[in-house]
């Protein structure tokens, strides 16, 4: 008998044996079958993981410095445009401030009674004020002026001027009556006044004026006249006593008051 020779089975194409292990691994619940491909020894067909960076939150203290950049050159702007408009107010009308000079003084009573429990001023002043405007080119328009009269800080009588339209290159001659009525006295004050031959007075004169420039105006500003270096005896009988102005100052100050204070 003769013996017959089979030929072997040639192996499985690749994507046969593939094929099969899928088939294979789909039958054993997903676990891989052996001998294992690629792709399932290395897990490919799942997505990678890849850790997703923190968000950037903006640092509190950069918002700072820039909040305060932003306002300091805000600032800067301001005061730099002010300096300019300064400036260019100053070429075109070069303004000067007003000036104020005693002109006359008299004392037409001045008398303090004592009693057993107080002391009363009774005082009568006549008061002559020049003021002048140097500019030719602003008018100023003031307030009532209040007007107060002190001796080594007391106060001796009070009065006011009323309101008035300076105009430009003008002087104008203020004229009134200061009074004190019973006002009560210190004994500190009283020798401080009966004790002298001659007062040495200081008058301030308070009032708001605003500023006109063609035709703009500005806001109401304070100001203050201070006069110093007068001095008058006091009155004997019915006669008035001229008080003696020739070495009399008087300074213009700007009362600009900033939230409670007044400078």
């Amino acid at each position: 008998m003769t013996d017959r020779v089979y030929p072997s089975a040639k192996p499985a194409a690749n994507g046969t044996t593939t094929a099969a292990a899928a088939v294979s691994n789909k039958a054993n619940g997903g676990a891989p079958t052996f001998p294992a491909t690629k792709a399932q020894l290395y897990n490919t067909t799942r997505p990678l993981y890849r850790p997703q960076p923190p968000p950037r939150r903006r640092s509190g203290r950069s918002c700072c410095c820039r909040c305060c950049l932003w306002t300091t050159f805000t600032i800067l702007l301001i005061i730099l445009l002010a300096a300019i408009a300064g400036a260019v107010v100053w070429v075109l009308y070069r303004p000067h401030r007003p000036s104020f000079s005693v002109s006359s003084f008299q004392v037409s009573q001045f008398n303090i009674t004592s009693s057993s429990q107080d002391s009363q001023l009774n005082s009568k002043f006549n008061l002559t004020v020049s003021a002048r405007n140097p500019n030719g080119k602003i008018i100023f328009l003031y307030d009532p002026i209040t007007v107060s009269i002190t001796s080594d800080g007391v106060d001796i009588g009070d009065g006011s001027f009323p309101g008035f339209v300076h105009g430009k290159k003008n002087t104008t001659t203020l004229r009134t009556v200061i009074t004190s009525a019973g006002q009560s006295l210190d004994s500190t004050a009283v020798n401080s006044l009966k004790n002298k031959k001659s007062l040495p007075l200081k008058i301030k004169l308070d009032t708001k004026v605003k500023v006109k420039i063609g035709s703009l105006k500005t806001t109401k500003v304070g100001i203050r006249v201070s006069c110093d270096g007068i001095k008058t005896a006091l009155p004997t009988g019915k006669s008035a006593t001229t008080a003696t102005t020739s070495d009399a100052k008087c300074k213009v100050d700007l009362r600009i008051k900033i939230w409670k204070w007044t400078v």
